[in-house]
């Protein structure tokens, strides 16, 4: 079976390329890994900002200095179930301006990333973030703080067109490693600046400016992706990058395909109204809107955001909360590293669906042990804290070894070369649309539905599994400017084959 596509010929080009797939050569070199690792530290700065907030929100030198009512609502209810504590809308946007602002920025990188490069839109990132930290530290009134928060920057795309096809699931999970990281380091620095009085707080947010600088020098020395270099038309520097990173002079079979992606990619004028043509539905679909959504509907935003306020909600003390937060973010750490030896071993879409049971099941635990144990004005019996701990961390071992690392990995490889930068805009667009939602809604649905909430995240969750079932193909070990023919092809033939299935169909000329 054959199939005709807009802008002629798109599955022949890449049928082309599906027959070179095998000539790829690649050793890892120092070179690689130091473009790797400082890629990758983006991911220290967006996990920073995401555990920083949760424990310094839950700080009362914070709370009396901008939030007064709340911290005189927290004494009231020091050692009780109170799932009300936090509920204050400026308190929550605090956290989400964030991601509000990111949804305006995010088209703008778009530009960037095309015209500037991908170490461009790095740079960028960290002299956004060194400045939000300052703004944050010396922040005076409420305002100062939100406007701290708008800066953002993210790096996945990076990784995924440095990495070689067999070990890119790998490479790119370090962008979540060092979110992980970002996160655990937040909460353990959180924990001792607690203990400074009255500026701790100001130490925490303002701190973020150590990883940005570091990144910032970092991006001077970092190397181009051979991707976006061949888009701009630097094609004797795109080799020589190619080169380096591979650590080998056979490079010619995979520089090919990026010529002839590239080629394609400059007949598009407008990338953005390209997704929405027939052939690029799947991975706008799929990529572009549905993981993205979905990684943040799994609930564990809420938990990264506002442990140390969750905690306290329940019943545990301060510093009792943010021990318990910095345990579950160091099980995260652990995760990300178990997901870095099993995203191309075992195939993205196996770790989807076998995270999404265990995660349904910790999730409605949880929401059915406080509806039957907790409540309002009672004290939280210990043995049943430690309960809620475990299952929490077990929550997010399952989630860090697959929605969060694969969230990231699969949209950034299932676009083609000619709409990747407008995809991967979309893709954060509408993560920090639910990262935002979700945000600023918690404290808010956890005091009126209480554990509701936790049951309404186990529905969401079952969604997402089903999601993933019926309608994401297998992309491990597939070279990056190949998974778009595979998933364009998934889109008219059985979902649940298996990619290497797929790429020997093509091969034989069965279906291309």
């Amino acid at each position: 079976m054959k199939f005709k596509t807009m802008a002629g010929g798109a599955l022949a080009a890449d049928e082309g390329a599906l027959k070179r797939a095998h000539l790829y050569e690649h050793r890892i070199t120092g070179y690689f890994i130091f473009a790797c690792i400082v890629g990758s530290m983006g991911g220290s700065l967006f996990g920073y900002d995401l555990g920083v907030s949760g424990g310094v929100t839950s700080m009362d030198d914070f709370l009396i200095e901008f939030f007064p009512k709340i911290y005189r609502r927290k004494q009231m209810h020091l050692n009780e179930t109170d799932y009300c504590k936090y509920d204050n809308q400026i308190l929550t946007l605090f956290t989400s301006s964030l991601y509000f602002a990111g949804l305006i920025s995010t088209f703008g990188a778009s530009y960037v990333t095309r015209i500037y490069g991908r170490r461009g839109s790095i740079l960028v990132g960290s002299i956004s973030f060194f400045l939000g930290g300052v703004v944050n530290a010396a922040a005076k009134n409420i305002f100062m703080l939100i406007i701290g928060r708008i800066f953002l920057g993210a790096v996945p795309l990076y990784l995924s067109e440095m990495a070689p096809a067999k070990i890119r699931g790998t490479v790119n999970q370090l962008f979540q490693l060092t979110t992980c990281i970002g996160i655990l380091v937040a909460n353990l620095i959180n924990y001792k600046t607690e203990q400074i009085h009255p500026w701790g707080w100001r130490l925490s947010l303002g701190l973020a400016v150590v990883p940005a600088t570091l990144m910032f020098l970092g991006g001077l020395a970092l190397p181009e992706t051979p991707n976006s270099l061949v888009e701009q038309g630097k094609l004797e520097e795109a080799k020589a990058v190619l080169i380096k990173v591979r650590g080998t002079n056979n490079i010619e079979a995979e520089f090919q395909d990026l010529v002839e992606a590239s080629e394609a990619a400059r007949a598009v004028k407008n990338p953005f109204r390209n997704l929405l043509a027939r052939r690029n539905r799947p991975q706008l679909v799929i990529g572009a809107i549905g993981l993205p959504a979905f990684q943040q509907l799994t609930g564990m935003n809420s938990i990264l955001f506002y442990a140390p306020v969750m905690f306290q909600s329940l019943g545990f003390g301060g510093s009792a909360s943010l021990i318990s937060s910095t345990i579950t973010n160091a099980a995260l750490v652990v995760a990300a590293i178990m997901s870095m030896y099993s995203a191309d071993k075992f195939g993205r879409r196996f770790l989807l669906l076998e995270a999404s049971v265990e995660m349904f099941c910790y999730m409605v635990i949880v929401g059915v042990t406080l509806a039957v144990k907790f409540g309002e004005g009672k004290e939280l019996p210990k043995s049943l804290g430690l309960v809620l701990v475990v299952l929490i961390c077990l929550f997010v071992l399952a989630y860090g070894r697959s929605w969060g690392p694969m969230g990231w990995l699969v949209p950034s490889e299932i676009f083609p070369l000619e709409t990747r930068s407008a995809g991967q805009s979309v893709v954060v667009c509408v993560n920090l649309f639910f990262t935002a939602l979700i945000a600023q809604c918690f404290l808010v649905s956890l005091c009126h539905l209480k554990y509701g909430i936790f049951l309404l995240f186990a529905g969401l969750i079952f969604g997402m599994g089903s999601f993933v079932y019926f309608l994401l193909p297998e992309t491990k070990q597939v070279p990056i400017e190949e998974v778009c023919c595979v998933i364009l092809l998934s889109s008219h033939h059985a979902i649940k084959t298996n990619a290497t299935t797929k790429l020997k169909e093509v091969k034989s000329g069965e279906i291309c």
